[in-house]
């Protein structure tokens, strides 16, 4: 045995001066994490025969390449490294690169480096350093270091459950270190929920200051995560009635656990006592208790959200009672509107009496304003300038009014009318050269202008202008009044425009071509949208 010993440490000798003479080498590894690459002579058969990561890199390459750089690791690792490739002999005195050895172990697949030096760190973790050594193996996720870092969690849990180490856990480690309680079987106390409480309250520092319902919102989403977790059986009757307290936790896990509670301690006061009927009878009289309990607290959020009802039922009753009044002057109101005034009862736009005075007033003719009726409606026949002459050509008086989506309402009346067919016109109303209509007794008129709080007003032709009053021409246009457009529609009937002042008179104080003028009728010169277009003839 002392000769193969020796043999065995002849053969180690001799790998080290092979590696640190540098004799016979044939391949170069360069280390670039360092201020200045360093390079270290090595031989690929060695390498090749040990590790597995370099025999591939080797076979691939074959004769192509005699050298690696390798930018992740120091001088000093690899040197560990080849130590142990070449005569199997490395140092574990500074425990701080234990895992940079680990690594390095597991990048060149020394399998068996990898088991020594995890064993290693398994065995060096200790209550000092069990969170350090839990982050560092973050990347490596290796299940033997974990399994031992939540065991002395697990062990200290109340010492630690306010070390800010505790709340730098990830969502992942916490899951993991649920997994692992339950695996054991264990039962999870209260400090772990106060603490799971905790480190969602962190992790939603951001959320401070904002809607209070938003914050349990999110907080519940987190604690979605982990509730599905726990076992039913992990959760003593003591507990659960603590965990109430706390905002996250969803009602149907804390029916569900609380029911589990329930059966668990009926089972066990049965096996305590198998033949006990009047324990039994305890425990069915407690179970009903619980449900008479659930029963009269429903009924009263009912009795008191009826009541809540009732009192805003009464509240709304009393409001109606004091607006009666105001309804039956309305009621009365309209029943004389549509009375007196039948031909305007159907109408949208004409809906105060003294709308329909002033345009009696203005037309100034009993036998029109008595026997006038609705042709046309945007709103029943369409907003489209060709069904509006199929109803309103040719037929002669005819009144024009406009409501705007702003609440204008404004029009026209042309003693003459509309028609797109030239036959139709008395030579002596046609202006010939630009496809106008002489009518100098046409006007239009503003009845209605919120924007400006203006009262109802009458505009009629300016002199020399009466061969301008109205346009004829095409189909593809509706109602247009003045040579420059007072106010006209074309194509769907909506958007218009209005040029207010080229051939009917303005309002005194108003300017022709200002913004005062293009908006008195509709608010503006050119965006403005018809509601309802009505137009009245006999």
């Amino acid at each position: 045995m002392n000769q193969e010993k020796k043999v065995i440490e002849n053969l180690i000798e001799d790998y080290s001066n092979l590696l640190n003479e540098n004799s016979f080498t044939d391949f170069s590894i360069f280390v670039e994490n360092e201020p200045n690459p360093f390079e270290i002579k090595v031989h690929k058969s060695i390498l090749s025969s040990r590790s597995p990561f370099f025999n591939v890199l080797l076979k691939e390459k074959k004769k192509e390449t005699n050298s690696i750089s390798l930018k992740q690791f120091n001088k000093k690792e690899m040197e560990s490294i080849l130590s142990y490739i070449y005569y199997g002999n490395i140092s574990f005195e500074n425990q701080e690169n234990l895992f940079q050895l680990l690594e390095i172990s597991i990048y060149f697949k020394l399998n068996l480096l990898k088991e020594i030096i995890q064993k290693k760190i398994s065995n060096s973790i200790n209550y000092s350093n069990f969170f350090q050594f839990l982050f560092q193996n973050r990347n490596l996720k290796l299940n033997e270091i974990e399994i031992k870092c939540f065991e002395l969690i697990n062990q200290n849990f109340s010492q630690i459950q306010n070390n800010e180490n505790l709340f730098n856990l990830t969502k992942e480690e916490i899951i993991k270190f649920i997994q692992f309680k339950q695996e054991k079987k264990e039962i999870f106390q209260f400090d772990f929920f106060q603490f799971l409480n905790n480190w969602i309250e962190k992790r939603n520092e951001g959320l401070i200051g904002t809607n209070f319902q938003k914050r349990i919102i999110e907080k519940k989403r987190q604690f979605h995560s982990f509730f599905s977790l726990f076992d039913k059986d992990s959760i003593s009757k003591q507990d659960f009635d603590k965990l109430k307290q706390f905002d996250f936790f969803p009602k149907s896990f804390l029916i569900n656990l609380h029911c589990t509670i329930f059966q668990r301690q009926e089972k066990e006061i049965e096996e305590k006592f198998p033949d006990s009927i009047e324990i039994k009878e305890i425990l069915l009289e407690e179970k009903w208790k619980k449900e008479i309990e659930k029963t009269e607290k429903k009924i009263k959020e009912k009795n008191k959200e009826n009541q809540e009802l009732k009192s805003k039922y009464q509240k709304m009753k009393l409001e109606i009672e004091k607006m009666k009044p105001v309804f039956d002057r309305y009621d009365k109101y309209f029943a004389e509107m549509k009375q007196s005034f039948p031909q305007f009862a159907d109408s949208e736009i004409i809906r105060e009496i003294e709308y329909i005075k002033k345009l009696r007033e203005w037309i100034n003719d009993n036998d029109f304003f008595s026997k006038m009726k609705k042709g046309f409606s945007a709103k029943t026949n369409g907003f489209d300038c060709r069904n509006w002459h199929k109803y309103v050509d040719n037929q002669g008086k005819t009144l024009i009014i406009i409501k705007t989506k702003d609440n204008f309402i404004f029009g026209g009346f042309t003693q003459i009318g509309f028609t797109t067919d030239k036959s139709q016109w008395n030579e002596d109303y046609r202006n010939k050269d630009f496809g106008y209509i002489i009518d100098p007794d046409a006007f239009i008129f503003s009845l209605r202008n919120d924007k400006n709080d203006r009262e109802a007003k009458k505009f009629s032709i300016k002199t020399g202008q009466e061969p301008n009053s109205i346009y004829y021409n095409f189909s593809s246009h509706g109602p247009i009044f003045g040579g420059g457009g007072d106010f006209f529609l074309i194509s769907n009937l909506q958007p218009g425009w209005s040029n207010f002042g080229y051939s009917y008179n303005l309002p005194d104080g108003i300017t022709y071509q200002t913004d005062e003028s293009k908006s008195y009728l509709a608010g503006s010169y050119n965006s403005w949208v018809v509601d309802e277009l009505e137009t009245y003839f006999i």
